[in-house]
């Protein structure tokens, strides 16, 4: 099976000395991370060879050898607690730590694309909630995502594995005041709809999200912060009939992102 990975990845040489890095784990993520080739690779781990594998493991075996990867099997106790008791199904990759756009490159390309839309992650702290939110970003074809540096989640490598990936292929930027960069952004033309309750506040499918678009997506149990909440165009909640007012982050940014996605379509956009 060729699943087309990229051969334009940094990687040392044999015998290169291994320093500093982080562990990418899961057979997806890693493959992931060797297809967009953003990374410079250090080593990894693979189950020992046998003739039943699957496809992706042989996949990545192969990447290995024809790349020059140092490859090699460890124990699950080693392997545990390289990934901090990840999910790792037996895989995982050394690699540089994730390096992020500058925000000048996410804000360009807004200006220059009349449909961008850009996510905004107002200091989320789960990296199971900003995987989750990288990985349907991605999908539906997000120009960019916007970070705090301070009092959030950054691009671990749990936020790797929770986003399948999907981290490795956006374009995501880390900024001391996201006021600030949605004002930058708002001056290119982007209009931001924030994920919130209250009066202001209407149905996300009201909302027009044709055009250039920003959602905000607010930290788990406080919300999106009082002055960027104040800095958005448009409050967008989603309807709770079920009584129990308490959706995740992750799943309630999916549902927008989706609707974003089902009027661009419908708008031919």
């Amino acid at each position: 099976m060729n699943r087309g990975m990229g051969s334009h990845e940094h990687r040392r040489g044999p015998r290169e000395q291994v320093t500093g890095g982080e562990w990418i784990y899961g057979r997806n993520p890693v493959y992931e991370t060797l297809r967009a080739g953003r990374r410079t690779v250090m080593e990894m781990v693979l189950p020992p060879p046998n003739r039943g594998e699957d496809d992706l493991i042989a996949q990545l075996r192969a990447t290995a050898a024809a790349r020059g990867i140092v490859c090699r099997s460890e124990d699950r106790e080693r392997l545990d607690k390289f990934t901090h008791f990840g999910h790792h199904q037996g895989v995982a990759l050394k690699v540089s730590p994730y390096s992020y756009v500058d925000f000048a490159d996410v804000a360009s390309e807004a200006a220059d694309d009349e449909n961008a839309l850009v996510v905004v992650l107002d200091h989320l702290e789960d990296p199971q909630n900003v995987g989750s939110i990288l990985r349907t970003a991605l999908c539906a074809g997000a120009t960019g995502v916007v970070i705090p540096e301070d009092r959030a989640c950054g691009i671990t490598p749990a936020a790797v594995r929770a986003s399948a990936g999907a981290s490795e292929h956006l374009k995501i930027a880390r900024v001391v005041n996201v006021v600030r960069a949605m004002k930058e952004l708002q001056e290119a033309g982007v209009w931001f709809t924030g994920l919130d309750w209250g009066d202001d506040a209407k149905p996300y499918t009201e909302i027009d999200f044709t055009g250039r678009a920003g959602l905000v997506v607010g930290a788990e149990g406080a919300g999106i912060s009082r002055l960027v909440r104040e800095t958005c165009d448009f409050v967008a909640e989603l309807p709770m009939p079920g009584g129990f007012e308490s959706l995740n982050a992750g799943v309630a940014a999916g549902i927008a992102l989706y609707e974003i996605l089902r009027q661009r379509i419908s708008s031919g956009k």
